[in-house]
């Protein structure tokens, strides 16, 4: 296996910390992102940090200059970025109404638009070398917008119509672009879920707004019964490095509960879209 330039975004819990630690171990060289090294994730830098094959970088997704100057940063000391894993992301539930416009602008900013950033600045030096890896960390509820999710599922299905389409753009120029799909797993961001600003908005919904509420009951059950384990994430990530430069498949899903509906809609999907493709002249885009 050959060792990796990789950088990570939300790294400082969850996914994105459990990413940056197994890669480390295997060799690849990763640069960790994350925001307020200096202050409320300090502790979190500090212990990144000493992991051998890891640099943290502080880095604000939202702002176009610290992002470029991470990725040209890296460019400058490494010579090139090979894979790019965009993590960063947090949770929301609760009445869609409830949801403000502001709410759903910053909602959008980090699943959308950050992301799309980070792709925007490594593609040039990915097309340049004819080689790279573009991994979004999506949800099973970027395939379905469950009720009381509706925002965050939204926004996800943002972020899959993005991969999905450059998938197949930049394919032929060396670069694979794809999602891994997570079901619910026992991270942090389960504990920081995001709340409708409107709080007038949930109370006229009466006992609709308890809803939300019980879902987080369910998946507390679900965890006692499945056990599932955020290592998988990590693991299904060094999968995709592993696989063969366009062998990798655009949707990966990793989900020991509820998995099997999001793989039927993948499947499902997939054998249609790429008959359509193919109607329209741009079969050569599949292989």
């Amino acid at each position: 296996m050959s060792k990796k330039v990789v950088l990570i975004t939300g790294t400082n819990s969850g996914f994105g910390w459990l990413t940056a630690n197994t890669l480390a171990d295997l060799g690849h060289t990763v640069y960790a992102t994350m925001r307020d090294t200096q202050s409320k994730n300090a502790d979190k830098a500090k212990a990144l940090s000493t992991v051998p094959n890891i640099t943290v970088l502080d880095v604000t997704l939202t702002s176009e200059e610290s992002v470029q100057h991470a990725i040209d940063s890296i460019i400058k000391k490494e010579g090139r970025i090979d894979v790019l894993v965009n993590n960063a992301g947090f949770g929301a539930s609760g009445v869609a109404e409830s949801f403000t416009t502001t709410d759903v602008e910053e909602m959008f900013g980090i699943h959308v638009v950050a992301n799309w950033r980070l792709m925007k600045a490594v593609l040039p030096s990915m097309r340049k070398q004819a080689e790279g890896l573009i991994i979004n960390i999506s949800s099973g509820a970027g395939r379905f917008a469950f009720p009381f999710m509706t925002v965050y599922s939204a926004a996800k299905f943002g972020l899959e119509g993005l991969s999905e389409g450059l998938h197949y753009e930049v394919k032929k120029l060396g670069v694979d672009v794809t999602l891994l799909q997570p079901g619910a797993f026992p991270t942090d961001i389960l504990h920081k879920l995001k709340t409708g600003s409107d709080a007038a908005v949930t109370a006229e919904y009466g006992p609709l707004a308890a809803i939300p509420e019980q879902m987080g009951k369910g998946i507390a059950q679900l965890f006692e019964t499945v056990k599932p384990d955020p290592q998988e994430i990590a693991d299904a990530v060094v999968d995709l490095i592993n696989l063969p430069k366009g062998q990798r498949p655009l949707r990966t899903v990793v989900d020991p509960a509820t998995g099997h509906i999001v793989r039927a809609a993948n499947e499902g999907v997939k054998i249609e879209y790429e008959k359509t493709l193919a109607a329209f002249g741009m079969g050569e885009l599949l292989n």
